[in-house]
């Protein structure tokens, strides 16, 4: 028993042991789950939810009872609006490609200014973007995935870039990169894990709580409308429907990594494992051919599972 405590205690060993058991029962459910073919799409697939738990983690991170669950909203709105650049404007779908993640950035913002300038509470002020960004992206399209990208374009979601998928190699890596670096590294990554254990603390220390949380919605929204660029060039075509249900599972994978839903504790490294972890799940599922409604309970079952595991650990700790 104090054998499995120690090995929770230490989440970024507990989701290895989670991951190599997980390859185990899914390679026997299907015989097709450790093909190069699936594992190139989970990778691909995971690149995206990838990009959406760092922002949201990062979110999480500051406390505040701080979520962004308008982040799959934004992602099929900046999707869009980039494939519109590219159809209707005809600008270079390059330059488009980074206009798209600036507009993920802009609705991010209005995100920002709800929660940490005018002070909405997170749930409440990114819920009422998710549906305006979503009722936004069908009205726009009329609900047609909008298409017609040059072939080059989907370098980025079909190619590789030395055997590694150009998603990862070119947006995941360097994000995490830097990301991980900022946070482990810099005053700022330290700021915001002071704002998550104790805001009034950090205020008191000369730090801009609203400041930062504006900034950390600002880059949830940039990160979402990168996914939103990759996963047009993966499907080449802008889905206006694509993000739905995303930000749920951004936040399962937030929780499951380790990040303590009240802020303040938690690593992107964690956040990373966990991403494998609840990707190879949906494929292996998938692969077995079991029902999408009981794929969406067992997310649920480990999205609670997750909390669970992280209060009994956090309640361990402060004693």
């Amino acid at each position: 028993m104090n054998l499995l405590r120690k090995l929770a205690g230490n989440r970024i060993v507990f989701l290895a042991i989670l991951i190599a058991t997980m390859t185990a029962v899914m390679s026997g459910l299907s015989p097709y789950f450790l093909t190069v073919d699936n594992l190139l799409g989970m990778t691909r697939f995971g690149a995206t939810m990838a990009l959406l738990a760092m922002g949201q983690a990062l979110i999480v991170l500051a406390g505040g009872a701080g979520i962004d669950i308008s982040m799959g909203s934004i992602l099929s709105l900046s999707g869009v609006l980039f494939g519109l650049l590219v159809w209707k404007c005809g600008l270079d779908v390059w330059t488009a490609s980074a206009c798209g993640v600036v507009i993920g950035g802009l609705l991010g913002s209005v995100n920002g200014l709800t929660v940490a300038v005018w002070d909405f509470p997170p749930m409440i002020g990114t819920f009422a973007t998710m549906w305006a960004y979503a009722a936004l992206a069908l009205i726009i399209t009329g609900g047609v995935p909008v298409s017609g990208f040059p072939e080059s374009f989907a370098f980025l979601g079909q190619r590789t870039v030395a055997g590694i998928p150009a998603q990862i190699a070119l947006a995941v890596m360097p994000v995490y990169i830097i990301l991980q670096f900022v946070m482990s590294k810099t005053a700022f990554g330290r700021s915001v894990y002071l704002i998550g254990i104790n805001q009034e603390a950090a205020r008191f220390a000369g730090l801009s709580v609203t400041r930062i949380r504006f900034f950390l919605y600002c880059l949830s929204g940039l990160l979402a409308g990168m996914g939103g660029v990759i996963m047009a060039s993966w499907l080449m075509a802008a889905r206006p429907d694509i993000g739905v249900g995303l930000e749920m599972q951004a936040l399962t994978v937030t929780v499951l990594g380790g990040i303590d839903i009240f802020g303040g504790s938690g690593s992107l490294a964690g956040v990373m494992l966990a991403v494998l972890v609840v990707i190879m799940m949906q494929s292996g599922m998938q692969l077995a051919n079991i029902n999408t409604v009981w794929q969406l309970a067992v997310l649920g079952v480990i999205l609670l599972g997750a909390v669970a595991l992280n209060q009994a650990l956090s309640r361990k700790t402060s004693n």
